[in-house]
């Protein structure tokens, strides 16, 4: 039996049961959590001394564009209509699967180096089979635990070379049979919608279909394009009987309070991109909504091509927006509040417990509850800013990156150890991932295509073909 003892740390369990150990150990057998106690006996066990850090569990990233790493940064200052036609319509078609490859692993990577021991991988550069196979064999390359949700998108709709919608259905079942025969493993098996409305409705129909004849998580764009039904349906999905628990909504920002209602009635997951919604002209994420209605907000980095992947700076502004949120009519009544409404553990928790509900691994990981599995992650050490340490949940939310993320482990693994990423040869990866954006920009460049090259009233163009499609829906539900 493989043994490990994290010794001496600061434990902060998640568990409301366990609470937090100002000093403890975590003991691990096998990948699973054995038992967490101020003191455990070593035995046999490999020992990883967390004095002076804080263990926690590994945060879960609810929605994420991870093969969209090998372009970093080249949304900075792109609103969501030049997202759509420059990332969606422009580079993705530009991507061998290799890239996508490389890019998943390059994300995943990332993601691991900052303390995210899980994501929701929302894969929609799926533009061949090779690129599905890519896809997922990029995850595994890292270890990561992830729900792998494939996407139907079409990223070349005047030249597809995959074919009618059916190939991507066929292609999703045969993906499932390949690489998920068991429940029991690091990668679990999902689907990503394509945009309501942006396709025949029976298309989304089949779509959900083929996700629930597999038990696969559903993960879908919603409410995010103000002025348009595209990215709506809320209100068809519930009259059809399609909305669930399993489904994980993505955004939400435009929803009024039926839509919201629908939600609850069908214990749909919320899952809320700070950065991507602020930046891109979303509007305000959902904080306040959620917490209206009742439900758990989580956290997700989404694109990877404008957004850091280090879940603590969604967690900062996150929890800025919801405490400004709640100042804001108590200022403009000429006063000033008398407490923060929004606590900085509860805010680690929509990227714990919160998150591993959502994507319906609650009795897997999340908390450091003995019997859950052991993503966990050690935080701080000898760092500057970790230094005092009054409040570890401040320090975290405020004081805390990527850097200070020492130690993590996944399932019982050690995938980053001192501070160092294991089993990465870090400037060989850099240098490919560089390689590989020079060579897909080229690319674009070759086909002619200008960057974001959004068309003049993008969404208006788009809104004939959004209503044909919506109105198709209606009279199909009614």
């Amino acid at each position: 039996m493989a043994r490990t003892l994290i010794r001496g740390g600061h434990v902060l369990t998640m568990d409301p049961a366990l609470g937090d150990l100002a000093t403890g150990d975590v003991l691990v057998e096998d990948g699973v959590i054995a038992a967490v106690a101020p003191s455990l006996p070593a035995d046999d066990a490999e020992v990883i001394d967390a004095t002076g850090h804080l263990v926690l569990p590994g945060l879960i990233d609810t929605h994420r564009h991870t093969w969209q790493s090998l372009v970093r940064g080249i949304c900075g200052d792109w609103t969501l209509g030049d997202y759509y036609f420059g990332i969606r319509l422009g580079i993705s078609p530009a991507y061998t699967a290799d890239d996508v490859r490389l890019g998943q692993r390059v994300g995943a990577l990332d993601a691991l180096n900052a303390g995210v021991t899980t994501l929701l991988d929302f894969s929609h550069c799926n533009n061949t089979p090779d690129h599905s196979d890519a896809a997922v064999l990029g995850l595994q390359d890292t270890g990561i635990r992830a729900a792998f949700c494939y996407g139907f998108f079409e990223s070349s709709p005047e030249a597809s070379r995959f074919g009618e919608h059916d190939a991507r259905l066929a292609d999703f079942h045969r993906i499932a049979e390949e690489y998920f025969g068991s429940s029991d493993q690091r990668l679990t098996l999902g689907v990503s919608l394509s945009e309501l409305f942006g396709l025949p409705w029976d298309r989304t129909v089949a779509e959900l279909a083929a996700a629930r004849e597999r038990r696969a998580l559903v993960v879908n764009h919603t409410g995010c394009v103000w002025g348009s039904v595209l990215t709506g349906g809320i209100a068809e999905l519930d009259a059809a009987g399609l909305l669930g628990p399993d489904i994980v909504h993505v955004h939400c920002n435009t929803l009024d309070d039926a839509e919201w209602d629908a939600l609850v009635r069908s214990g749909g997951k919320v899952s809320i991109s700070v950065e991507t919604e602020l930046n891109m002209g979303m509007g305000r994420p959902v904080f306040e909504r959620c917490r209206r209605h009742g439900l758990a907000p989580t956290l997700s980095a989404d694109v990877i091509s404008l957004n850091s992947g280090d879940l603590w700076h969604e967690m900062r502004f996150g929890l800025g927006l919801t405490r400004w949120e709640a100042t804001e009519p108590v200022n403009r009544a000429g006063a000033m509040p008398e407490q923060v409404t929004t606590l900085a553990q509860e805010a680690l928790r929509w990227t714990t417990v919160n998150a591993a509900d959502a994507l319906g691994l609650g009795d897997r990981i999340g908390s450091l509850t003995p019997g859950k599995r052991a993503d966990l992650q050690l935080v701080g050490g000898g760092a500057l800013e970790q230094h005092p340490r009054v409040d570890p949940y401040a320090t975290l939310l405020f004081q805390t990156t990527a850097a200070d993320v020492a130690t993590v482990l996944v399932d019982g693994r050690v995938v980053k150890r001192d501070g160092v990423l294991t089993g990465v040869d870090l400037p060989t990866l850099t240098a490919e991932a560089d390689t590989a954006a020079e060579a897909i920009l080229g690319r674009v460049r070759d086909a002619g295509r200008e960057l974001p090259g959004t068309p003049p009233g993008a969404f208006e163009a788009l809104e004939p073909i959004a209503r044909g499609f919506h109105a198709e829906a209606q009279e199909a539900v009614r």
